[in-house]
């Protein structure tokens, strides 16, 4: 099935010229009950489809606006052919976002509600999805309101004792100051939650790093379980790099193959070494590989010591052969980085190294409370504790109320710009860019 939304005052008429009751009854289109009729070109007296009306009268819509939807056969050719006859009666095509920023200018939704609209749309995963759905309920929104009600109820009391300075209000500094350590707080726990949202909204990359011939291409296609990668006995197999997602434990992960670490062979070969060494730096996280059936080389004890400090798992592959790799000694040096032996050709112990990624690399948003999951929020809220801060500050070093409490009336504003209430079209262009048409 597809849809053909309409919004706007003159959607009913607009749709009632395209589309014709069962039977050829005119009749009244009841609210928010579907109706079945035909879809027609007028202009030829042909039928296009068999479709369901179903209005919606304002302000009981998606954009508080009179809204019919035409739910027709999913055939692309019959939706894009009833979208042009709704052109052609009076209609026009709607830019992307444009029925969500309806709903957001007619105060159904705000700003934080509307990115959530898209981030449910485009969620990877369910835990993503069902802490979208939750902040497109007004969750995250919520949150960010009681934090604007502190801050008003912080300027009432600044205000009321520079107002009333003999009604014996009990209105301390030191209660300003407290307060204004309390808000910090908060808003450095919220801002700390981005990094479990990016993971949740953009995946989590981790690169494959080791030395040649390690098993690297054999532990990416073990992970992804499908012959992704080319597999020969031959060092230097891999000259480039190969990215293919894998979901565990309802987390995205952007898994990289490249070429092995060491001393080049060939000038591709040490092209691939260069992009490597860049593409591990940028990554999230490593599974750093080493060869259980050889004792540690230079080039591994080199790798440990050109990516202390990144977190990684140490994976001792190749456990199908026998052991000459002295693993205590390679946990040591890499100051106790979690580390799991397996056999990627074999299989061997490839679920308890999935389940390692998913609790060492995953941040659990389950137990963050409120998640954040764009960069523009968490800027925003960034220059709310920079405000917070600012007004600290000025309290502390001996300022009047009238100057630190500016810097809290700062941080209000910037709140309103988070939630939409201060509108600013280039963070309206932005975010609503970013939507599907339709949506």
């Amino acid at each position: 099935m597809g849809v053909i939304r309409l919004s706007g005052r003159r959607s009913l008429a607009v749709a009632r010229k395209i589309f014709r009751l069962k039977n050829g009854r005119r009749r009244a289109i009841p609210v928010r009950c579907p109706v079945l009729g035909d879809v027609v070109d007028s202009s030829r007296g042909e039928r296009i489809d068999e479709a369901f009306l179903t209005y919606f009268k304002a302000p009981h819509s998606y954009t508080r606006e009179d809204i019919v939807e035409l739910s027709c056969h999913g055939s692309p050719v019959i939706l894009e052919e009833t979208l042009r006859l709704a052109i052609q009666a009076g209609a026009r095509a709607a830019d992307p976002g444009e029925f969500t920023l309806r709903a957001y200018v007619h105060g159904r939704l705000d700003m934080l509600q509307a990115e959530a609209v898209n981030d449910l749309i485009r969620a990877a995963s369910l835990t993503q999805a069902r802490l979208s759905f939750r902040q497109l309920a007004g969750s995250l929104s919520q949150k960010v309101l009681r934090l604007r009600d502190k801050l008003l109820h912080l300027i009432a009391d600044i205000e009321a004792g520079i107002e009333f300075p003999d009604e014996g209000l009990k209105i301390t500094r030191a209660k300003h100051s407290s307060d204004l350590a309390s808000l910090a707080e908060t808003l450095e726990n919220l801002i700390a939650s981005y990094r479990a949202g990016r993971a949740l909204s953009e995946g989590i990359t981790l690169a494959i790093a080791g030395r040649t011939n390690v098993g690297k291409s054999t532990l990416f296609n073990a992970l992804l379980q499908e012959d992704r990668a080319i597999v020969t006995p031959y060092p230097g197999t891999t000259r480039d790099y190969l990215r293919e997602d894998v979901v565990i434990e309802d987390i995205v992960f952007h898994i990289i193959d490249m070429a092995g670490l060491g001393r080049p062979s060939h000038p591709v070969e040490k092209k691939g070494m260069v992009k490597g060494r860049r593409m591990a730096r940028q990554a999230d996280g490593l599974l750093v590989v080493f060869d259980g059936s050889r004792g540690a080389t230079a080039e591994d004890l080199g790798l440990i010591r050109h990516f202390r400090g990144k977190k990684k798992i140490l994976v001792i592959n190749k456990t199908d052969l026998s052991a000459k790799l002295d693993t205590g000694k390679i946990r040591l040096l890499t100051g106790g980085d979690p580390a799991v032996e397996v056999s990627a050709l074999r299989g061997t112990n490839l679920r308890q190294l999935k389940e390692m990624m998913a609790e060492h690399f995953s941040p659990r948003a389950n137990h963050l409370g409120e998640v954040i999951l764009h960069v523009r929020q968490r800027d925003t809220l960034m220059d709310v504790l920079a405000a917070v801060r600012a007004s600290g500050r000025l309290l502390e070093t001996g300022c009047s109320e009238e100057i630190y409490c500016e810097e809290v009336r700062k941080a209000v504003s910037l709140i309103g710009r988070l939630t939409g209430e201060v509108k600013a079209d280039d963070v309206m262009s932005d975010i609503f860019s970013r939507f599907c048409v339709g949506k």
